[in-house]
């Protein structure tokens, strides 16, 4: 499991810019709070040769699917959520296990965890009251 400032980043597949060149369906990790991306660990060398002999032919685009055979079956085995629950579903869920982490890092006195977690989850609770706001105006 990826984290990225206190939250489980979500496995999903994304495409990203490797100079001029923008490569498709690459599995990454995304953090729904402050929407920072990974490359997935499992593709990451895949990912390099891939980009790099992409840009060097100059190609402007590539389906990572396509030239990638290794298929990973535990790709995202151990994501918490996943691309296709609704934001708000990954908010609560990211809340819960920020709460559960919290009382954990209470129980064997980790100041400076439990001040992360605090920071994390006014950031969470930040994130759910403007998805909130954007279903009521909707």
């Amino acid at each position: 499991m990826s984290f990225c400032c206190g939250a489980s980043m979500i496995g999903t597949k994304g495409t990203l810019k490797h100079v001029r060149t923008h490569i498709h369906n690459v599995p990454i990790m995304f953090c729904p709070v402050c929407h920072r991306v990974e490359i997935h660990y499992l593709v990451e060398s895949e990912y390099e040769i891939l980009a790099e002999y992409a840009h060097s032919d100059g190609a402007s685009e590539v389906d990572f699917q396509e030239y990638v055979e290794k298929k990973h079956p535990s790709l995202y085995e151990n994501c918490v959520n996943n691309e296709d629950e609704s934001p708000m579903e990954i908010v609560d869920s990211q809340i819960d296990i920020a709460l559960d982490l919290l009382t954990f890092a209470k129980q064997i006195g980790d100041a400076e965890w439990e001040q992360e977690l605090k920071n994390r989850l006014a950031m969470l609770n930040g994130r759910r009251n403007k998805l909130r706001q954007k279903r009521t105006s909707a």
